[in-house]
């Protein structure tokens, strides 16, 4: 605007200034009286060309109104009006517009007090009613956004605000979009910045959260020993249709914990029984393989050192 001002000043001065120029010029004019109705001629014609003459910017559309009744839309670029009988109370942009707004302590449907910040993308597509049909389209586009934001927020749970912000936004944008389009107005795309909750609720959906986790390794945990218990019951029909493997199986846990741990085991009496390790001849062979395996383990003892020692 500060720009067409200027350049309305411009024309007005250099009109003016050429008029008193030629004037005095072409009459030699020594008459004070008759010098001033020449300037006041040529101050009248000056503004009025000035007037008249209007630049607007590629994005900008003037509404001209003739004696108060709507006449035309004109611009961009250099266009003309006639000057007392046309005016243009708005120049309206056309471009993208951005609008912040939000809805501060607003319930939602579960009564929960939340703050939301949004921002609003908005073209003007019919300049005409964007001028005629309301007062201050900007600040109704801002009311009409925060009470769409409002009436969402209150139509919406808790959990569904943050987990679908696109769903929101999607909302809001036709809700928008449905109160402004009879002025002309479009809403590109509404975007949810933030959804701010109480700090008590925050911890509290915290440690809900903390406790899903260690509910799901709890029962992760327990279908692992239910898949273990499934296989001991495997393993345990199979020795049940065949004493040999159990007898060998039983004999091969007493012998590795006898050779990793220490001498004494303390086993069930049953076990025993079962394994036969209570008659001499258990004893005798249990003894002779770990003595077996202990010889085996000195000479390969002996025989790295004399390597490493020839």
């Amino acid at each position: 605007m500060k720009s067409k001002s200027l350049f309305s000043v411009i024309i007005f001065v250099i009109i003016f200034g050429i008029g008193l120029i030629w004037t005095h010029a072409a009459y030699n004019v020594s008459d004070p009286a008759q010098s001033i109705i020449i300037a006041a001629g040529s101050f009248i014609i000056a503004w009025f060309i000035s007037s008249a003459i209007k630049i607007a910017d590629p994005w900008d559309k003037a509404v001209v109104l003739r004696l108060g009744k709507f006449q035309s839309l004109r611009g961009p670029g250099l266009f003309f009006i006639i000057p007392v009988l046309d005016t243009i109370p708005y120049w309206i942009d056309t471009r993208v517009i951005t609008t912040s707004f939000k809805a501060e302590k607003t319930l939602t449907k579960d009564t929960v007090p939340v703050d939301v910040d949004a921002v609003l993308f908005w073209k003007v597509l019919d300049p005409q009613k964007a001028a005629l049909e309301v007062a201050d389209y900007i600040s109704a586009i801002s009311w009409a956004s925060q009470t769409a934001l409002r009436d969402v927020i209150g139509k919406t749970m808790l959990s569904e605000m943050l987990e679908g912000r696109d769903k929101i936004s999607s909302m809001l944008q036709k809700i928008i979009d449905e109160r402004t389009e009879p002025w002309g107005i479009n809403v590109n795309s509404v975007e949810v910045k933030d959804v701010l909750i109480p700090a008590s609720l925050e911890n509290a959906m915290s440690m809900q959260a903390q406790a899903e986790r260690e509910r799901q390794a709890r029962v992760i945990l327990g279908d692992s020993e239910r898949q273990v218990a499934e296989k001991f019951a495997e393993a345990a029909l199979t020795y049940a249709n065949n004493p040999v493997a159990l007898h060998l199986r039983a004999m091969n846990m007493l012998y590795e914990g006898l050779k990793e741990n220490s001498t004494i085991v303390i086993v069930p009496s049953s076990a025993v029984d079962t394994m036969q390790l209570g008659s001499m001849a258990g004893l005798t062979a249990l003894t002779m393989g770990i003595g077996q395996e202990k010889t085996n383990k000195e000479n390969d003892a002996a025989k790295n050192k004399e390597v490493r020692n020839p």
